[in-house]
């Protein structure tokens, strides 16, 4: 039976970024930490002050996340570590299985990396108010933490104005938390597009948008070390270590945004087609609006402001073949929001052959399923140097980098950040297409097992019924690193400082 809709309002003991970006610190750094001295670390780990998601109007924040391979280095023990999910446990780069599928091939190849290939044992991100950061991290980095670390290896930001480093506003779509749990999403295989998702999506520990609870490591309540923990709702004598905790998603991504604007800029002919083809390949304008017209889909859940809804509070239903907004954008795949949804659908077994997406006649929607279950809280920050499109199409424009240390929250890794970098966003047949991947993202890779067939491509449909092909895209984003982290609640946290100590 689905579990009954639950609140998730345990604020103080989840870290703050499920509930906030702190985009109000524009100045942050991550820190990729290796365990040098266990017992000094598990001592750093049990008095460090994370910030959590009961404290709103904060002036710094300091967040902690955990491999796998931190777990054990810390001497976690095996009951507890082996209720993580597979695709944590095997890391991003652990099987080059996975690497073929989240398109981490060629030059995004682990092999390539400056970090990831051999994951860190912990990530620590410092956010804090403007020029402050400096003072922040000595804060952090204390005589304990030099005795618990080797030198961290430091990944810097960049405060671009809510702008990425390609010039489009960033930040725009993002699901909204039902944290007071308002809706129940068993009640109906098929529900209308909305953007209100159930915290258990995000949250561990609570239910999830098919009204069940994800699973995740729970501990026998008589281990000391677990005592502290809070029981599992869903099964109440034992106590769980993933409940306020959620997989953390981070890669390291470098835009070549010369490459970028100057390809649009040739096949436009001249700065303004340029910017326009631009624009059709994300799928948005440079200042976030949508191409789609807005507010044709239930606003529940955007947000308070009128530019929310205006910005997020639409749907593809009244552009099927892609007119306004090309299927292959990178916004619409990234999101096809209604997607296979049809609209109201009479009884529980056509909800169900929808759901599944038997016999369904249309290849547009063969690879889009109900957006709902494959959504993400974002959490990323620029880095580098900002080239203002016009600088980037001269011909003497610097090369300067700069990229995305994409960040994601999710419950579900395979669900959620695999399901959509592998079926949407890298996969030549999203939607019917054929021969394109993501055309910001994409790596351009042939298909493999498909006589070589290209991915290099984009196409436009006309009024005419026919399509305009951009060929020959060049690859604009490469990942330079990349690995699964676990943010744990507060008490799990203290959990792994204490459970080798305890002798569990």
């Amino acid at each position: 039976m689905a579990a009954p809709p639950t609140p998730a309002d345990d604020f103080s003991d989840m870290q703050g970024l499920l509930y906030t970006g702190y985009g109000s610190l524009p100045d942050a750094c991550f820190m990729l930490l290796r365990i040098a001295d266990p017992v000094a670390a598990r001592a750093w780990l049990a008095t460090v002050e994370v910030t959590t998601a009961d404290r709103r109007d904060v002036l710094a924040a300091v967040q902690v996340a955990l491999t796998v391979q931190g777990m054990r280095a810390l001497g976690a023990p095996a009951a507890a570590i082996g209720g993580f999910s597979a695709e944590f446990l095997a890391g991003m780069a652990g099987e080059e299985s996975r690497s073929r599928r989240l398109g981490d091939v060629g030059a995004s190849a682990p092999a390539r990396w400056a970090w990831g290939a051999a994951p860190p044992d912990l990530l620590v991100l410092l956010y804090a108010a403007k020029g402050t950061l400096p003072t922040v991290r000595q804060q952090v980095q204390t005589a304990a933490f030099a005795r618990a670390f080797a030198t961290p290896d430091v990944l810097d930001t960049t405060d671009m104005g809510g702008h990425e480093p390609f010039g489009f506003k960033d930040g725009v779509s993002q699901p909204t938390v039902d944290w007071w749990a308002k809706r129940r999403p068993d009640e109906e295989a098929i529900l209308p597009y909305g953007n209100l998702i159930s915290a258990g999506e995000f949250v561990l520990g609570y239910p999830n948008e098919y009204g069940r609870y994800t699973g995740r490591p729970l501990l026998d309540a008589t281990d000391p070390a677990a005592r502290h923990l809070p029981p599992a709702a869903d099964a109440s004598d034992l106590r769980d270590l993933g409940r306020n905790g959620s997989y953390l998603v981070l890669r390291e991504l470098r835009q070549d945004v010369r490459a970028f604007w100057r390809f649009v800029a040739a096949q436009g002919g001249d700065p303004m087609s340029g910017k326009a083809l631009a624009e059709v390949m994300v799928g948005r304008r440079l200042d976030g609006a949508p191409l789609e017209p807005p507010a044709t889909a239930p606003t529940e859940g955007v947000g308070p402001r009128a530019a929310d809804v205006a910005a997020n509070g639409f749907t593809y239903a009244a552009d099927p073949t892609g007119l306004r907004c090309p299927i292959g954008a990178h916004v619409r795949r990234a999101n096809p929001r209604t997607g296979d949804v049809p609209g109201e659908v009479a009884s529980a077994l056509a909800r169900l052959v929808c759901l599944l997406g038997i016999g369904r006649p249309d290849l547009r929607d063969d690879l889009i399923a109900a957006s709902r279950f494959h959504r993400l809280l974002r959490r990323g920050r620029e880095f580098g140097h900002m080239l203002k499109p016009a600088e980037a199409m001269r011909a003497d424009a610097p090369d300067l980098a700069a990229g995305l240390h994409f960040i994601c929250l999710n419950a579900n890794i395979a669900r959620q950040f695999e399901f959509i970098q592998n079926a949407w966003l890298q996969s030549p047949k999203f939607a019917g297409l054929g021969d394109e991947a993501d055309p910001l993202t994409g790596n351009r890779a042939p298909v493999p097992g498909d006589a070589g067939s290209a991915t290099d491509s984009f196409s436009l449909p006309q009024p005419n019924g026919l399509r305009r092909r951009v060929s020959g895209l060049p690859p604009f984003v490469a990942v330079a690193g990349g690995a699964y982290f676990f943010l744990p609640g507060v008490r799990a946290l203290r959990y792994f400082a204490a459970a080798a100590s305890s002798g569990a």
